[in-house]
């Protein structure tokens, strides 16, 4: 697993620090998968809506997908 290193606003670290019954780290992981895997499915869909007019069939597959 890779590390990142992320900075935060003080005001933020604050509220963070007084909660430290939450694992913060878990948080932003699951976050940042999030936002990765939103990010990769609208590319998909652009991509197959691109390629639409070459073969219809398979594009509207790709996106039903």
């Amino acid at each position: 697993m890779v590390n990142m290193t992320l900075s935060i606003p003080e005001n933020l670290h604050r509220i963070i620090k007084s909660h430290s019954e939450i694992k913060w780290t878990e948080i932003a992981r699951q976050a940042i998968e999030r936002k990765a895997l939103e990010l990769e499915k609208k590319e998909w869909k652009e991509y197959s809506l691109k390629n639409a007019m070459k073969n219809w069939d398979d594009a509207n597959e790709l996106i039903n997908y």
